[in-house]
């Protein structure tokens, strides 16, 4: 894999298409990394003590290495 942490990439597909950002972690054995501000989904996490609540969470997912570019 030829992106490493601290690339700048930009996006070539999905709803972040155009978008720059640096790479925040590398996954090479998934072949995906983690690209700041980018591709950003929700997660719901359950309370972990009694009388406390749930939050949603907006945390960057990974994205396939073939869906971004090196920027020079």
């Amino acid at each position: 894999m030829k992106i490493k942490k601290g690339d700048k990439v930009k996006m070539l597909a999905g709803k972040d298409k155009g978008k720059v950002g640096t790479v925040s972690v590398a996954l090479p054995q998934v072949d995906k990394v983690i690209v700041d501000g980018i591709n950003i989904v929700k997660r719901h996490n359950k309370p972990k003590k009694k009388g406390e609540k749930g939050v949603i969470v907006e945390v960057s997912a990974p994205i396939h290495v073939s869906n971004v570019k090196k920027e020079a």
